[in-house]
């Protein structure tokens, strides 16, 4: 007997697993300044800015702050304002003005993202097995209502039901995530739902602590993943050696 039939709902996270950045931060930030007039500012330190600036606004205003009810343009608006300033840029009000809504726009859309080749057949391959399928992502709401639409992931048709941290709340690896997803599952035992992802921390951790099987997905080679295995985690390289792993005669309940 396969894992697939001892299973009724699949999740998944989304950047990493089902799909990717494209190209590199600095490149969307550089056509953004030019069109602004201004020169292209160093990547590296726009890449590291900005990853100062997200974590800080992440610790002050979790969930893109859901709980403050912080409109999602201000949030991204005082966060993009910051990398720039951790980098060493500070335009006028103006300039950045021009700045930040070019980039606002590009990270709404799907430009800056591909998908990678195995999701869609993946996803649309459970659901056909009658197995529900679920998102389970720290992203707002734009991923669900324009962003993955516009990769051809779309609900009703790829997934059935999505929780993203900006419209519930919380965020991973708080295990109340997973918790939310089991209930949009239909209230299914944790035992019989799978969570597929890219990160011990917040995916595989959190979900095994409510009671939900995981799998881990090391899809760029990460270091990384030696520690996922050490510390029990099955990890494949992606979704058609995780099709294969489901439906594999040879498994025991123990390799889930």
């Amino acid at each position: 007997m396969s894992i697939l039939t001892k299973l009724r709902c699949i999740t998944l996270d989304v950047t990493g697993t089902l799909i990717a950045y494209k190209g590199e931060l600095g490149d969307y930030y550089c056509m953004a300044a030019k069109a602004a007039g201004q020169q292209c500012p160093d990547y590296k330190r726009v890449h590291e800015g900005f990853k100062l600036a997200y974590t800080e606004m992440a610790k002050k205003h979790p969930c893109f702050g859901f709980h403050e009810k912080i409109p999602n343009m201000v949030w991204w608006k005082t966060c993009v304002r910051d990398s720039f300033v951790q980098a060493g840029y500070e335009y006028d009000e103006e300039t950045f003005e021009k700045i930040f809504r070019r980039i606002y726009a590009t990270f709404g859309s799907s430009a800056p993202y591909s998908i990678f080749p195995d999701a869609v057949p993946f996803l649309r391959w459970l659901r056909e097995r009658g197995i529900t399928v679920g998102l389970v992502s720290n992203a707002e709401y734009r991923y669900k209502d324009v962003i993955l639409p516009a990769l051809g992931l779309n609900q009703g048709s790829e997934w059935d039901f999505g929780v993203f941290s900006g419209l519930e709340g919380v965020e991973k690896p708080d295990p109340r995530i997973y918790e939310i997803a089991l209930r949009k599952a239909g209230n299914v035992a944790p035992q019989e739902v799978l969570h597929i992802g890219d990160s011990l921390r917040k995916d595989y951790l959190p979900a095994r602590s409510v009671g939900m099987p995981g799998l881990l997905l090391d899809r760029f080679k990460t270091a990384d993943a030696v520690n996922w295995r050490k510390a029990g985690a099955t990890v494949l390289p992606d979704l058609t050696a995780a099709k294969e792993w489901l439906t594999s005669e040879e498994l025991k309940c123990s390799d889930m």
